[in-house]
């Protein structure tokens, strides 16, 4: 008998859930909306001031009647708040509600409106704890509702059509934002206020999604959604982890307070290929000591951080983000958490998802 690979076993998965898209004329899929610029308004369509988190879900999907086209729509409100504030409890919440609708067979797929500051790490913390090939979109705006040329509606009309679509199978958790379809994990926002602020800066989109049409040029390789082995219902919250930035003549004072504090884990966001001072070096050492799991990512943007560089990590038992950005590494460590404290078995962890 022959052993499937990887590969094999991704495409069973894709042309499996594809089946569910071949037996009806249009997809069934649930749009959740948890607030966001994409549900704000604002007092004067040419002012930059608006409050976030406004209109309910059935005024948003009100705002695309044409999406009806695409599938049999529904909405549900989550919660409504602006991203900002967003917390690990939320993301717990979203998280078990979407893998109830996915193990539906009434839901071919998720739409989830999202405020853009903190999408990427939800988008990233969905892509480890969701568990279904069937496609999930996350999607924003950068202009709220009120605005001369809202982006809203043209991105949820994009996310739906991405989420109607069999290509979207199987490929985890993506973001449909100004036309291109972009990994959870890769994803970052990368400008305040520009349209195009969501890229990725180490691979790129994994295609286009726009005038009803989808085009994927790569897929994603890394472990994700039905594969990863974090599972949420066994879960009541996470552990703490901080984010600690380097800089030119930085102190242990960051890290000396996210220990005192009671911190699990540190991601350090140091400085090139995640390196720091000698100040610095000393208190993530003593850090290690106390038992704080201690992760190199980088403040510098793409690239991946290098295990025993210029940092000695087996000597300290530190670990390296690989290529996640700080909040995405503080994502992966608050669930790695969950499993190991031991840093070899962390840093399996970060090369595999």
């Amino acid at each position: 008998m022959l052993r499937k690979t990887p590969i094999a076993l991704l495409i069973a998965a894709t042309l499996c859930t594809g089946a569910a898209f071949a037996g009806t004329a249009q997809p069934a899929i649930k749009v959740l909306a948890t607030g966001g610029t994409i549900a704000g308004t604002g007092e004067s369509a040419g002012s930059g001031a608006y409050t976030s988190a406004r209109l309910p879900i059935d005024a948003l999907l009100d705002a695309v009647p044409e999406a009806k086209k695409l599938a049999r729509l529904s909405g549900e409100q989550v919660v409504q708040l602006g991203s900002q504030a967003m917390t690990p409890e939320v993301w717990l919440k979203i998280a078990r509600r979407a893998n109830e609708l996915l193990a539906s067979p009434e839901v071919d797929g998720l739409v989830i409106t999202h405020g853009t500051d903190t999408l990427e790490e939800t988008a990233y913390f969905l892509n480890l704890t969701l568990r279904s090939d069937k496609p999930v979109v996350l999607v924003g705006a950068m202009r709220p509702s009120t605005a001369i040329s809202a982006d809203g509606p043209a991105n949820l009309y994009e996310a739906i059509t991405l989420a109607a679509s069999p290509q979207a199978a199987g490929k985890g958790v993506l973001v449909a934002m100004n036309d291109q379809v972009l990994d959870a994990r890769g994803v970052t926002k990368t400008s305040t206020t520009s349209v195009a602020t969501f890229r990725s800066p180490n691979e790129g989109p994994l295609g286009s999604v726009a005038n009803g049409k989808v085009e994927l040029m790569r897929t994603v390789l890394r472990t994700h959604t039905r594969t990863s082995t974090f599972d949420v219902a066994k879960l009541d919250s996470l552990p703490r982890v901080e984010i600690v930035y380097g800089y030119a003549g930085d102190n242990s004072a960051q890290i000396d307070a996210a220990v005192k504090s009671g911190a699990a884990g540190i991601v350090f966001a140091g400085v090139g290929n995640g390196n720091f001072n000698p100040a610095v070096e000393k208190a993530l050492a003593e850090a290690r000591q106390k038992g704080v799991a201690v992760v190199r990512s980088s403040r510098a943007g793409s690239g991946r951080v290098t295990l025993d560089g210029e940092v000695d990590d087996a000597k300290y038992g530190f670990v390296v983000a690989d290529d996640l950005n700080p909040q995405k590494a503080r994502v992966l460590l608050m669930l790695a958490l969950t499993q190991t404290q031991d840093p070899q078995a962390l840093q399996k962890l970060f090369f595999t998802y």
